[in-house]
């Protein structure tokens, strides 16, 4: 068996090669003693707040629940759907009430994508695991997936610290991370049915002009982030699925494989 020696520098290329996104210098520093959102600074408001968003998300779970059960015919469906929406609205609500608790705009983009699926972004797409919505129309399924992008949009602009090296809460960079995951599996699914399924997506939405790429380099991105903040398959499927390290992978895969005789993974 041969033996490389790489120099620092070599393995921090490599490094950079499969993860393009990589920058050591910006890593997340987390703090349990910082305010759980750093925009409600108030302990008691946000308790408050919290508790209202975890009556709502215990509904979910609940109904999660029960849909596992009507597989087998000990349920409605059509009755878990309706509670769905009821429980999407009511995360309407306490994000009227409270515009700027991040967490809440992550949860409804999550259930968002439970009731429509992550192929929300084309018009024809069927396949495995089926949405709560198996059968909708346009009239319903851009709204809907406006919306779970712009809370998306929401949650990650509300947190994103504004200066590098910034100290972050657990719970903030949990949402942070869920939500950059989150629209990275949009836009991953989007980018692998684009080649037989239109795109539709409200002309409002940057997305309407996305090719297959862009979607595969922002999909990338988002799980990078997602990685960042602490989702550790988030940080795999950024390597995966980014087309500029895959090529660049192969290329270095090659070269070594011509100078050493040996076909490395990399």
């Amino acid at each position: 068996m041969a033996y490389i020696s790489l120099s620092t520098r070599d393995i921090n290329i490599l490094e950079k090669i499969k993860d393009p996104e990589s920058d050591p210098s910006l890593a997340v520093q987390v703090d349990a003693s910082l305010p759980r959102d750093p925009n409600i600074l108030n302990q008691e408001v946000y308790e408050q707040i919290a508790q209202q968003e975890r009556e709502i998300i215990l509904s979910i779970q609940k109904l999660e629940l029960r849909s596992t059960g009507s597989q087998s015919g000990d349920a409605s469906e059509v009755d878990i759907v309706g509670e769905y929406r009821e429980c999407i609205s009511r995360l309407g609500h306490l994000i009227e009430t409270h515009q700027r608790y991040a967490s809440a705009y992550n949860n409804r983009a999550q259930a968002l994508r439970r009731l429509c699926g992550d192929w929300m972004l084309v018009s024809v797409a069927k396949q495995p695991p089926q949405p709560l919505l198996q059968d909708i129309d346009d009239s319903e399924r851009l709204p809907m997936a406006r919306t779970a992008l712009n809370d998306l949009d929401t949650a990650i602009q509300l947190l994103t610290p504004t200066k590098p090296y910034s100290r972050l809460s657990p719970q903030t960079t949990r949402t942070l991370s869920m939500a950059h995951t989150q629209r990275a599996a949009i836009y991953h699914t989007t980018s692998k049915l684009l080649s037989s399924n239109p795109l539709s997506v409200d002309p409002g939405r940057r997305e309407a002009d996305w090719t297959k790429l862009d979607f595969e380099e922002n999909a990338s991105r988002d799980f990078a982030m997602g990685g960042r903040y602490g989702n550790e398959i988030a940080k795999g499927l950024a390597v995966s699925t980014n087309p500029t390290a895959k090529l660049c992978g192969q290329m270095v895969r090659e070269a070594m494989k011509n100078e050493y005789g040996l076909d490395c993974a990399v």
